[in-house]
């Protein structure tokens, strides 16, 4: 029987499930459920909820679906779970959770986490946490001390939603490093559980789960879960990652100068640091990545831009001609020129940025002449701004202490297109490599290494398929004298 691994991507829209080879690296399945969208609860207005155990559920559907697919039934070596980040999950000794989850989206959190900011200090914070508090897990927690104190006091354990779906496959408690350092619960210069954040909310320390490697075993499948999964109990747990991690590790980016990004509605650059660092301004987020050590220290540098393929969409919906397809857009930016004759958009218009101190400065086109420019011209200086959005950010990176050579991505969303990628490599002259793969089979090859399947991430990623290698331009000055126009209009 063809032995596999199992990983699972545990998203606030579905939960997708992979099933792996172990001896080819072959994709052998995949599905998601629930089909349509999963709901986020809202019951006031910057609220976003859901319940852990819908995602128990969802994952039920999807591990049988996945299972369905084998013809010879699938006999699993190791799970890894991929999830989605900043999330708190609150349960009672019961282990049952005791509300519905807060998820990455909610924004309620904001004054507590700005709060300790002031309180402990900025450069208490950055030095230790790397971040400030912020709206992450941590401040999440402190809402629910201060607004719900009889159900703060009934909570044995807080964990994020990867921690909880491996309690529901295993029964045991545990986390990651880190998982700790992107709830804000982890600090760096003292190499252990941020203590003096856990004390100034009022948490005990103990209201934390113990800490296991990311690549370790974490526990193993218990028979009431096998039952519920149709699977053997005793398959080990041996990996767990937030999304980002995880689609950085999907993509083989382990390594000080690597980077992984995306381009879907939002933008999202995630490049390793081979350094304790920080961005003084807090424009970027900063966590463990998952194979970080404190002797020798890796870390996921975050940087998410909001308005990046939403502009691109707009694009299509309101300037390009009736029913064009992305591809269709995509080959009618490539009749124009690098620099798209002059025009400069930016792409900030679906809300406050980050990397821009958390300025709104909306999206604007810049230098249109009504007698030389068409749809081509407005498409191609679309996509141009995206990229230049994506270079301002890495070049924050660079400031701390970064060297970006290399990007990798998976072949979907805007790098299908090759202005997009070409513009890319053009103006941060980096070699960009195009993959397919997902969370969920990131999750199966880290299930791999964490059980000693692979020996090493050369083994694991070995058999991942590279679909195309973009190199910078030879010339790459047109790219950069449309960037430098593009920044220019961007700082007045």
């Amino acid at each position: 029987m063809t032995m596999y691994l199992l990983g699972y991507d545990i998203g606030s829209s579905s939960v997708k499930a992979s099933l792996v080879e172990v001896e080819s690296g072959r994709t052998a399945a995949s599905a998601f459920y629930p089909k349509t969208e999963a709901p986020i609860l809202s019951v006031q207005p910057g609220w976003a909820e859901q319940n852990p155990d819908s995602w128990w559920e969802y994952l039920k559907h999807a591990t049988a679906e996945v299972l369905s697919q084998v013809p010879d039934g699938a006999e699993v070596a190791a799970i890894g779970i991929s999830y989605q980040m900043h999330g708190l999950v609150c349960v009672g000794r019961d282990l049952k959770p005791l509300r519905p989850a807060i998820i990455w989206c909610d924004s309620r959190a904001v004054p507590y986490g700005d709060r300790a900011f002031e309180a402990l200090g900025a450069d208490w914070c950055l030095a230790h946490l790397l971040n400030s508090p912020g709206n992450f897990t941590a401040a999440k927690l402190a809402w629910v001390k201060e607004n719900e104190p009889e159900l703060f006091e009934k909570i044995y354990k807080i964990m994020l939603p990867g921690d909880y779906i491996a309690l529901r496959l295993t029964g045991e408690l545990c986390t990651t490093v880190s998982g700790l350092s992107e709830g804000m619960m982890w600090d760096f210069a003292q190499n252990r559980p941020a203590k003096e954040l856990l004390d100034w909310f009022g948490f005990p320390e103990d209201i934390l789960p113990g800490i296991r490697p990311t690549f370790s075993e974490q526990g193993r499948l218990s028979a009431a879960a096998a039952a519920e999964l149709g699977l053997h109990a005793g398959i080990p747990v041996t990996y767990r990652a937030g999304d980002q991690p995880n689609n950085a590790l999907s993509l083989n980016v382990l390594n000080p100068g690597e980077i992984a990004a995306t381009a879907g509605t939002s933008g999202v650059v995630y490049g390793v640091l081979g350094e304790v660092n920080y961005d003084p301004a807090s424009r970027v987020n900063t966590f463990a990545h998952v194979n970080h050590t404190a002797s020798d220290p890796r870390l996921g540098v975050l940087l998410c831009i909001n308005g990046t393929g939403i502009l691109n969409s707009w694009i299509r919906r309101n300037i390009a001609f009736d029913g064009m397809s992305y591809p269709g857009m995509n080959a009618l930016a490539k009749e124009s020129p690098v620099g798209s004759r002059g025009i400069s958009i930016l792409p900030f218009g679906n809300g406050a940025e980050r990397m821009l101190g958390n300025a709104a400065p909306g999206c604007s086109f810049h230098g249109i002449d009504f007698n030389r420019h068409g749809r081509g011209d407005l498409i191609r200086a679309a996509q141009e701004g995206i990229v230049f959005s994506f270079q301002y950010g890495m070049e924050i990176m660079q400031q701390m202490g970064m060297k970006i050579d290399r990007i990798h991505a998976g072949n979907a969303n805007m790098f299908l297109s090759e202005v997009f990628r070409e513009t890319l490599a053009g103006v941060s002259g980096a070699t960009i490599e195009l993959y397919d793969t997902d969370g969920s089979v990131g999750a199966a090859r880290g299930a791999g290494l964490g059980a000693g399947i692979y020996a090493n991430p050369a083994e694991a990623f070995g058999s991942l398929q590279r679909l195309a290698v973009i190199e910078p331009a030879t010339d790459r000055r047109p790219y950069e004298e449309a960037y430098e126009r593009w920044k220019q209009i961007l700082n007045k």
